[in-house]
């Protein structure tokens, strides 16, 4: 968000910025603005441009000359809202109303009306969060039994689902990552208008949006952000004429752009004018003209490029069809022949023959596309929960994606596929023999979004910041006499002076940590004798370091059953462990109860193992599926005989680091709210830092920080892994954007760190032998170390990225680890009391 002095334009720089439009040179902010400004002959031109733009972009997606339109029915949930926009005649307030809701049989009547009429689409539209203002709202849900109006909507769609066939486009307005992934398996789509990044709309009085919550830019930049993260096919767009400079409409559009390119999840732009509506505050105020609303489509497509699809609202532009294809457009959008528009009631849709006429007049097809652009219903999996696929591909042509036109909804139930089993199951043993089969997946190009937008947002430290020789002095003074307090924000200076230690200084820093050491644990180096098992490997979150996850196709993909876990559970029991480590990608296919049946069959074929299962990324999806609190659904794992989880997905706990890492896995504050919730529990859990690749030290510092504040909270973690990050396979190596993992000076300071900030609240300091190898494990027992963790006997991710440290260790391997660092070794259970014999 950018707040600009308005850019004048001059004739000249009309003509120059359509010279470069027209060669396909990049804009700037400054010549977009000018073209919104063109008329005549010069708009014309830039009609010629954006149509020719627009006409390659449908001829790639395999559809030249065709505009969609989606047939749909308006469901009005609810017209209360937290919010005041100025303009807005759609929210209103109890009184005015017969009920704060729409009843779930008077939802599912309109949805069987629009079934009878061929209709696909139900668009839930509805009020944000109105039981956060109205009593009367929380009154009707909690005589319900919903906790939220988000709960509702989830039941309303999945009644629709079931009961008539129509696909939910759900558009309950700001929602969080979380929220977004709890609707994801009801809706083949959602949306949320962006509307403007002017933020002085926002927070000044008697701009539009004051008074408004939900209409600040930055909260609704993070809506379309976590959307992509998430995987939602999301419809967005811009609000023409309510008092934004050319500037600010400019700035709005490169934000769409930038999260179009990051994450490939915009499926639509909606560029919609402001029409003025008694009873608003904004009742005097000229509506948008047509021919700036033509510009505006116009120099949306010129930046959005051929693969965006773009709409103009066929009901607000009157009668003005061939203006707007001219200008680029591809899409009408929704048009109802059941219910009118209820944010527009007084401008009804046009009957779908005219529609179709004029499309036709324009030298174009009309054709019916569904609420899910054509181009997410084939790529299928990684944007439609598996749950949606049947009711989406029984309206959709193979071929196109596109809508059969013909085809009338049935409910389908809304169910779970039959989980198919194996693939390469033997992988956890042929890793170190013949490898994967490729170095990387075969979307490699697609999944991860844009990589030169994942490059622009990696931070780097502040200069200045790293501290100096006095500080390095004073740090290694405070180390030794209390390092504990180096955590504070009081000796950041001396923390960051010390986490660039290097020569003399890193083997002094080291020294003490290895003192304070010895003082909080003793000399023992701890291992447990253990087993990972990775149940699946199929996984469409898209992380960018991950070389692990592969798509259900790809050669390397595996799943295990029931039966295959539990086996190799008892294997393990045989061979002396006594506890299994469980941890999977994030298969879509992965049953709500799947997670819980896994810890069944574990316990029942050897009730003594400890369960030491599932990352918060699991537990906070697995949740977010089954429709239930993080809490619940703990407890539930907990009543199957989860024993403790570890604390990975940790990663670095800063979103600016987890967001180029990661893609879509959980923020950091979700992260923080799965361990802590675990812990009040009684659900231990490690914790975990991977660093090495697009962080620096002052991030380590802050995650740190995070650890010691959940642990002053809760006193729920076990230990600490540092984990080196590994990017020989990692996607975010091979786009030359993450560095090769961290240096030996950094193995060393970071190991010795963890062991002094930490102290007094995490007692064990684990290194990772898989990450380090034998001997760089040895230096790290000898800079603050107290654990090795476990045997594994089997370790693909790691492997899988392309750690060359083997899979598994033996007792005998381990202790020999411990001896050649001049220490005594314990076998321990996984909360680090003495294990059996």
């Amino acid at each position: 968000m950018v707040e600009r002095s308005e850019f004048v334009p001059t004739e000249a720089s009309v003509r120059r910025a359509l010279g470069r439009a027209a060669t396909g040179r990049a804009l700037d902010a400054d010549e977009a603005a000018a073209l919104l400004t063109a008329r005549g002959a010069a708009l014309d031109e830039l009609f010629r441009i954006a149509g020719e733009i627009r006409d390659a972009g449908l001829r790639e997606a395999g559809r030249p000359g065709v505009v969609t339109y989606s047939k749909k029915v308006f469901i009005p949930l609810t017209r209360l809202c937290r919010d005041r926009c100025h303009y807005c005649t759609f929210a209103t307030v109890p009184h005015r109303l017969p009920a704060a809701y729409l009843e779930r049989d008077e939802v599912l009547a309109i949805a069987r009306e629009g079934a009878a009429q061929g209709c696909k689409e139900a668009l839930f539209t509805l009020g944000d969060r109105p039981e956060e203002r109205w009593p009367a709202a929380r009154e009707w849900l909690d005589e319900r039994g919903y906790d939220s109006t988000l709960d509702y909507l989830r039941a309303c769609a999945v009644a629709v689902l079931e009961e008539t066939g129509l696909l939910p486009h759900l558009n309950p307005g700001v929602l969080s990552w979380s929220e977004l992934q709890r609707l994801k398996p009801v809706a083949p789509s959602m949306g949320m208008m962006l509307e403007t990044t002017a933020t002085r709309l926002w927070s000044e009085p008697g701009g539009p949006h004051f008074g408004s919550p939900d209409k600040e830019p930055a909260v609704r930049l993070r809506v379309l952000d976590d959307a992509g993260r998430v995987g939602v096919p999301f419809t967005t767009g811009i609000l023409i004429g309510i008092g934004e400079h050319r500037a600010e409409r400019v700035d709005a559009l490169f934000a769409i752009r930038r999260a179009m390119r990051e994450y490939g999840h915009l499926q639509e732009v909606i560029v919609q004018n402001f029409r003025a509506k008694p009873d608003t505050a904004m009742r005097g105020m000229p509506d948008a003209e047509l021919h700036d609303l033509a510009a505006t489509v116009a120099v949306a497509r010129v930046l959005l490029g051929p693969k965006a699809r773009i709409q103009a609202p066929p009901n607000l532009i009157a009668g003005e069809y061939d203006l707007l294809l001219r200008a680029g457009i591809d899409d009408w959008g929704g048009v109802s022949p059941v219910t009118p528009d209820h944010v527009n009631p007084e401008r009804p849709w046009p009957q779908l023959d005219e529609l179709a006429a004029r499309t036709a007049a324009a030298g174009f097809t009309l054709r019916e596309r569904l609420t899910v652009y054509p181009e997410y219903v084939r790529a299928g999996g990684p944007w439609l929960d598996p749950r949606l696929l049947p009711h989406v591909t029984a309206l959709a042509e193979p071929a196109t994606g596109l809508a059969v036109e013909a085809a009338r909804p049935v409910g389908r139930p809304w169910q779970e596929p039959e989980e198919v089993f194996g693939g390469r199951t033997d992988l956890h043993v042929t890793i170190d023999v013949t490898g994967r089969t490729e170095d990387r997946r075969g979307d490699f190009d697609s999944v991860y979004g844009d990589w030169s937008e994942v490059a622009n947002k990696v931070t780097r430290p502040v200069p200045g910041t790293g501290g100096g020789d006095a500080d390095l002095r004073a740090g290694l003074r405070l180390a030794a006499d209390d390092p504990a307090a180096l955590l504070t924000p009081a000796h950041e200076a001396q923390a960051l002076a010390l986490f660039g230690a290097d020569g003399p200084a890193l083997d002094e820093l080291c020294r003490t940590a290895d003192d304070v050491r010895r003082d909080a644990v003793g000399d023992d180096v701890t291992y447990v004798v253990n087993r990972n098992i990775n149940f699946t490997n199929v996984c469409y979150v898209g992380c960018r370091f991950c070389a692990f996850a592969q798509r259900e196709s790809d050669a390397d993909a595996f799943r295990l059953s029931l039966k295959q876990v539990a086996d190799r559970a008892e294997e393990a029991w045989t061979a002396g462990a006594t506890e299994v480590c469980l941890q999977g990608g994030i298969d879509p296919k992965m049953p709500v109860t799947g997670y819980a049946d896994i810890v069944r069959a574990i316990k029942a074929r050897v009730p003594g193992m400890h369960v030491h299962a599932f990352s918060p990324m699991e537990i906070v999806t697995a949740a977010a599926k089954a429709g239930v609190p993080v809490r619940e659904w703990l407890g539930m794992l907990r009543e199957a005989g989860l024993d403790t989880i570890p604390g990975t997905a940790a990663e670095i706990l800063d979103d600016d680091v987890r967001w180029v890492l990661t893609k879509g896995k959980l923020p950091a504050a979700a992260w923080v709210e799965v361990v802590s919730t675990a812990h009040e529990l009684g659900i231990r859990s490690s914790s975990t830092m991977m660093y090495g690749h697009v962080d620096h030290p002052g991030q380590w510092l802050a995650h740190l920080r995070v650890l010691a504040g959940v642990q002053d909270r809760t006193g729920g973690f076990t230990e600490f892994v540092a984990l080196p990050f590994v990017h020989t396979n990692a996607p975010i190596y091979l786009a030359g954007i993450a560095r090769p993992g961290p240096t030996w000076r950094e193995n060393r300071v970071v190991h010795a760190m963890a062991r002094l900030l930490l102290h007094g609240r995490i007692d064990n300091i684990q290194c990772s032998w898989v990450k380090l190898g034998d001997a760089g494990t040895v230096e790290m027992l000898r800079g603050g170390c107290n654990d090795l963790g476990g045997t594994l006997m089997e370790e693909t991710i790691s492997r899988m990225a392309g750690s060359g440290n083997g899979s598994a260790r033996t007792e005998e391997q381990l202790r020999s680890i411990a001896t050649a660092a001049g220490r005594p070794f314990r076998k321990r259970t996984t909360a680090y009391g003495n294990a059996r014999a």
